[in-house]
């Protein structure tokens, strides 16, 4: 067994971003060195993290979209796509580089001829650190192997995976998809509106080809529209398959 893989399997089942610490921390020094080298001191744009970023984005997707299509065999590619877009998004990169303190890493590692607020501010900034955690990725990845890092990617991430899966879904659009494909069409209107200003409640109706297919209730429109979507969707049931 190779010390990524032990590692990662020592941790197998554990939440949080621990599992993929340890394989980062693990890395030989010069991996590291090439994770935690930005552009700005680099000696050329290839010796920089960024060509190490390209490949950890792939790395990235590939592990949350495995873990999407095992987790959830009842959602749609549309649904499943729209997760993994979140998941994968750069302001998730950067929390989970947060929680990884990547930027801490790269501000050690910085070029001394480089002024501190400088350095400060590219240890904040969210884009350089989602590229950070997308760097580290790629080198465990080269390292480890995919069956290594595949497990702590989604331990890191699970947090996202959750939330977008439960939480952050858009109804309307994928009943927009759906109609779509079976060429109707939907519109909303607001069937109610009760409360004071400072605590309304709206009542929202789906209406597809003229007929009501669905009804929510929500504290604004757009919330009272999307629940009247996920109505809909459940009286018109899954497309057949192709």
């Amino acid at each position: 067994m190779s010390v990524g893989a032990g590692l990662a399997g020592a941790a197998a089942g554990t939440a949080g971003p621990a599992p993929l610490r340890k394989l980062i921390d693990a890395l030989p020094a010069a991996r590291l060195e090439h994770v935690f080298t930005h552009a700005s001191w680099a000696a050329d744009r290839a010796s920089s993290y960024e060509r190490l970023e390209f490949l950890g984005d792939s790395v990235l997707e590939l592990a949350v979209a495995q873990a999407l299509y095992d987790r959830y065999p009842d959602f749609s590619e549309g649904r499943l796509a729209k997760i993994r877009s979140h998941v994968v998004s750069r302001q998730s990169c950067a929390k989970v580089a947060k929680e990884l303190d990547l930027g801490p890493m790269l501000a050690s590692r910085g070029d001394a001829s480089l002024p501190r607020e400088e350095l400060a501010r590219l240890v904040a900034n969210r884009n350089v650190l989602a590229a950070l955690l997308e760097a580290a990725l790629a080198a465990s990845f080269l390292e480890w192997g995919f069956e290594a890092v595949e497990p702590a990617i989604v331990a890191a991430f699970s947090d996202q995976i959750e939330y977008a899966a439960e939480q952050h879904v858009d109804h309307k659009t994928e009943l927009q998809e759906l109609l779509a494909r079976r060429r109707q069409q939907v519109v909303y209107s607001v069937v109610d509106a009760q409360g004071p200003a400072h605590d309304r409640r709206f009542t929202c109706a789906a209406v597809i080809d003229g007929v009501q297919a669905g009804v929510g209730t929500g504290r604004t429109k757009k919330e009272a529209e999307q629940e009247a979507a996920r109505e809909a969707l459940v009286g018109l049931g899954p497309d057949p398959p192709a």
